[in-house]
């Protein structure tokens, strides 16, 4: 494993344990070169779920991705990091398809988010609907919270 200090190819692992449910594993590392310790994580990979942007692209889905976008509308909101990353990191396994267009992945989010916060979802869909006015977002709170204006 390449040190992400000073690049160098010699490093050691000093401590190995499941992560993430035992579906990973965490390893603390030494580079024998500078001495600093990092993170790493493995992961059993599979054949990637692939992702079909609207240009046309296609691309590998990165759970990554996804848990930044869903962290952002998340934030300082009272969601359990647990249940992002579960859902996030299980994507692939709730989609059983082996590709996907990226408003589908979109949809699924929104529909998770709403299960877990109203506002949260506000925000996604703020972004992912691109909403141009501050009445379409108003009409989009209106309509979650079953009121007209």
């Amino acid at each position: 494993m390449k040190c992400p200090f000073c690049s160098s190819s010699e490093t050691r692992v000093v401590n190995s344990r499941p992560s993430d449910e035992n579906s990973a594993i965490r390893r603390r590392r030494e580079c024998d070169n500078c001495s600093r310790r990092f993170t790493t994580y493995e992961r059993a990979q599979f054949e990637s779920l692939l992702v079909s942007k609207r240009s046309g692209r296609r691309e590998a889905f990165n759970p990554d991705k996804l848990y930044n976008k869903l962290s952002i509308a998340c934030n300082k909101r009272p969601i359990n990091e647990k249940q992002l990353r579960d859902y996030v990191y299980g994507f692939e396994d709730l989609v059983q398809t082996p590709e996907i267009s990226s408003e589908e992945v979109g949809r699924k989010a929104l529909e998770f988010l709403k299960s877990l916060d109203e506002v949260a979802y506000i925000r996604f869909l703020s972004v992912y609907s691109d909403f141009e006015s501050a009445d379409r977002f108003l009409e989009e709170i209106n309509k979650e919270l079953g009121t007209s204006s």
